[in-house]
């Protein structure tokens, strides 16, 4: 897979529908307007991809799974330049997690 299209189609096969979307303290998802705290959701793979010419095109795709409330989906957020703001609980749910091979080199 050396798409994030291609991952999130995997993802998506494997059960994680949900959208995830970043705020600074949370996750939200706006389908059912739940917002997940750092400590109620897991990563369970993420897949970083770099940009060839344009660090613009760098990004990560979350594999995300709470099992107190029954939840799996994805989180799409750049990196560097263009990652978003974050408060410290989330930066550090968000970089503990199994990996998976880098894509998109």
């Amino acid at each position: 897979m050396t798409t994030v299209s291609e991952v999130l189609n995997h993802l998506k096969k494997e059960g994680y529908t949900v959208d995830f979307n970043l705020q600074d303290n949370c996750l939200i998802c706006h389908g059912n307007a739940l917002q997940l705290s750092p400590d109620e959701f897991q990563v369970d793979r993420h897949y970083r991809f770099e940009g060839m010419s344009d660090p613009g095109d760098e990004a990560v795709v979350y594999a995300i799974s709470s099992p107190q409330h029954g939840l799996k989906g994805t989180l799409v957020n750049g990196y560097g330049i263009s990652s978003e703001a974050m408060g410290a609980a989330m930066v550090q749910a968000l970089s503990t997690g199994p990996t998976s091979p880098a894509a998109g080199k």
